[in-house]
């Protein structure tokens, strides 16, 4: 079978992942120039290069993978995965190495190194746990999998955007009802054009048209127009080791947590009929993440949600070689601020709010209707992650933290901080726990209960889960020792109901 590389609603694909990596990307920048305070020549000649170049590698071999799947199965309705820089790792990375580290000591070399290294190590983890992903992936329950990964959608895919989309309304709901017009309601686009490109071009004519957009910003944003093409470096990598050493461990966590994310995304994916490889997939975001360190980049990639929204808007394989063939094109060459300020973000944020509510539905409809409760749970730890972050940038933005205003003074005010710090801290592995342990708790499979009551105990311990942003012996006394508890509970109904037959369906049966 000739496998077609091509479609026309691959076009809407690309307008949807395209626009995600570009604000990523302009994200990025704003951290690392305005944020941090380095240097712009550092920022846009080297590490926006490094990184536009480990984006285009990882949707490249996505689409390959496509390609081989397509070849193999006899299908031309293949879509590829998506993939682009961490967006959760890089603000992590920013306020928790580069930011203190240049702040502390000045040296934009140091610190720029030691998010390097912090990079490599992450990437390590990432290629490790991809020799044991596929037997991992197969013992969690679909549910959830599925119902961790809507969380993580729900809140950092679509609510940011759909609050953005209604801060500027006027241009916000035309955009939104058209992506939902075409992605939900089928409806052919005049000419037959793409959806998002249609929401896109409605989007800067109302801009311009209103004087929302203005051409100062458009003149500003030519000074980071130039081209870069980045270098490799061990030495970069090596120097970093030194001064990060002593922030690297927090990085452990955050590449198990990448690497269950790609599973989580495989597994979107195999709903729709596209079941890729789990090692192949963990290796491309391990190696890709690599490469950006190799080249000066301290953002590591990772596998996107979106999948299943992509397919459903029909898209297949182009639309990730042609975003990755864009990406490197823009950063090597710092013409995508140009374009950011020539057409209004808020056009383009109704296309991930239309992807999150995909997502959110597949976890719904995509398991057995009596494990709904099991998805629902898997939700809230997502949702508490985002509260307390959205709490914090509160208290920040009025000069102040939660530790300063207290907990009792958060508390009284409705806002149960170090509840919300607790039970969001690993927040995908956590969904994935509890979801697990309704499924089991449901099914009556005790055993199954207790194992998975033994992994919550353990990664509590060392700060994995639980940990608010800690490492160590004995991180979470409290949330171990309720662990160990219910593996006592689970045990007892084990042995109770050991020799009565087991009546509860389970799941997938």
């Amino acid at each position: 079978m000739k496998v077609k590389l091509w479609v026309k609603s691959d076009l809407n694909g690309f307008f949807g992942l395209f626009t995600n990596c570009l604000t990523n990307f302009l994200v990025m920048a704003s951290l690392l120039t305005v944020v941090v305070g380095f240097p712009s020549e550092v920022v846009y000649g080297t590490i926006l290069p490094a990184s536009g170049l480990s984006v285009f590698i990882i949707n490249v071999y996505y689409a390959y993978m496509a390609y081989k799947l397509a070849k193999k199965t006899g299908r031309n309705d293949v879509t590829a995965m998506p993939g682009g820089p961490s967006v959760t790792h890089m603000f992590l990375i920013v306020f928790m190495i580069l930011g203190p580290v240049y702040w502390t000591t000045g040296n934009v070399d140091l610190a720029w190194n030691a998010g390097i290294a912090w990079c490599v190590i992450e990437a390590v983890i990432e290629i490790i746990m991809s020799f044991v992903g596929k037997q991992i992936r197969e013992r969690i329950p679909r549910v959830a999998m599925l119902g961790s990964l809507a969380g993580l959608s729900l809140t950092y895919i679509s609510l940011n955007p759909t609050f953005n989309t209604f801060a500027v309304s006027y241009i916000g709901i035309v955009c939104l009802m058209i992506v939902m017009m075409g992605f939900v309601g089928k409806i052919r686009m005049p000419a037959g054009l793409p959806v998002g490109l249609v929401a896109i071009i409605f989007a800067t004519v109302l801009g311009w048209a209103t004087g929302y957009m203005n051409w100062g910003a458009v003149v500003d944003s030519l000074a980071n127009v130039r081209f870069s093409i980045p270098i490799p470096s061990i030495s970069r990598i090596i120097n970093g080791f030194t001064e990060a050493s002593k922030y690297l461990v927090a990085a452990i966590p955050l590449g198990i947590y990448n690497a269950f994310e790609t599973m989580d995304n495989l597994e979107s994916a195999s709903v729709t009929g596209d079941d890729y490889p789990t090692q192949e997939a963990m290796l491309n975001d391990g190696i890709t993440s690599f490469i950006a360190g190799l080249f000066g980049s301290p953002f590591p990639t990772a596998c996107y949600i979106g999948q299943s929204g992509w397919k459903e808007a029909g898209a297949h394989i182009g639309y990730s070689i042609l975003t990755g063939v864009m990406i490197l094109i823009l950063t090597f060459t710092g013409l995508f601020s140009l374009i950011l300020n020539v057409i209004p973000v808020v056009g383009i944020y109704p296309i991930l709010t239309y992807i999150g509510v995909t997502i959110t539905s597949q976890a719904f409809t995509s398991s057995d209707i009596k494990y709904v409760p099991a998805a629902i749970v898997s939700l809230l730890p997502h949702l508490a992650d985002w509260s307390k972050n959205v709490a914090d940038n509160a208290l920040s933005a009025a000069g102040t933290s939660a530790g300063v205003v207290g907990l009792d003074a958060l508390i009284s005010g409705g806002v149960v901080y170090n509840g919300m710090s607790v039970l969001g801290a690993g927040s995908i592995i956590v969904g994935m726990i509890l979801g697990s342990l309704m499924v089991f708790i449901m099914d009556h499979d005790w055993k199954k209960a207790m194992i998975t009551s033994g992994i919550g105990a353990v990664l509590s311990f060392f700060g994995f889960i639980h940990g608010a942003g800690s490492i160590g012996i004995n991180v979470s006394p409290s949330v171990t020792v309720g662990y160990a508890i219910t593996i006592a509970l689970f045990a007892y109904y084990y042995f109770k109901e050991k020799d009565q037959p087991l009546t509860l369906k389970k799941e997938g049966e």
